[in-house]
């Protein structure tokens, strides 16, 4: 008899992603759903059970219904170069008609009568980007607590992320204000050097006139000095 194929439909239906930095829990999330008219008993195993928490890692799934599986990742060293190994499988059984002790029914299940789906995990770093996006998100958030009262999307983030935060944008406005005093004392340094230069040309042009002028004038009077001198000798011989 051939494999039955899986019931649940499974969002990410592959891969489990968890992106770092790996320094505290990661947690990437799994929703299953029951597209069926039958219950649907689950269960979650993964080849490093040292390494996850899975909650729930077991349970049943009405009719229609979704459910969420939360995927925790504990702190480790990540090293980029090293591949994961890690994975992850939902199988799944439809549930008897009457359900009194569940580890006993999957104890006595039959090969034949179990569905299941293998997930890979991967890891993955921020990029710049997306560090930029999550700053963004995170101003955008806070904006939007200070001006609204009621609950929202804005208290995702909490006190100590707001402050952060605040903390971070006076201390970009404390930078702008400097870089403003700056750029205003060096224009009125500017002014204050070219009315320099020109008061210091205007007196050299005032004095170099002066010059000129006084040469202009001693000039005539040696020339009368010397006439006088002249007709003085002449009128002298004259006389004489």
């Amino acid at each position: 008899m051939s494999k039955l194929e899986q019931i649940l439909i499974l969002d990410p239906p592959t891969d489990l992603r968890f992106k770092g930095p790996f320094t505290d829990v990661v947690t990437a999330n799994l929703k299953l759903k029951n597209p069926s008219d039958r219950k649907v008993c689950f269960k979650v195993k993964t080849t490093a059970p040292r390494r996850y928490c899975v909650r729930p890692n077991s349970g049943i799934i009405d009719p229609g219904a979704t459910l969420i599986i939360s995927v925790m990742l504990q702190p480790f060293d990540y090293d980029p170069n090293e591949k994961s190994k890690h994975k992850f499988m939902v199988q799944t059984i439809f549930a008897p008609s009457a359900v009194t002790d569940t580890e006993a029914m999957w104890k006595d299940v039959k090969p034949d009568e179990l569905m299941d789906s293998k997930l890979r995990c991967v890891f993955e770093l921020p990029s710049e980007n997306d560090k930029v996006s999550e700053l963004d998100s995170k101003a955008a958030l806070v904006l939007n607590s200070s001006k609204a009262d009621g609950p929202g999307p804005a208290k995702a983030v909490d006190d100590s992320e707001k402050m952060k935060i605040l903390e971070e944008c006076r201390r970009l406005q404390t930078e702008v204000s400097k870089l403003s005093d700056e750029n205003r004392q060096l224009k009125d340094e500017g002014v204050r050097l070219r009315r320099f230069q020109r008061s210091e040309y205007i007196t050299s042009n005032s004095s170099s006139a002066l010059g000129r002028e006084s040469k202009a004038g001693s000039l005539p009077s040696l020339l009368v000095v010397i006439a006088a001198i002249f007709i003085g000798f002449f009128l002298g011989k004259f006389v004489l």
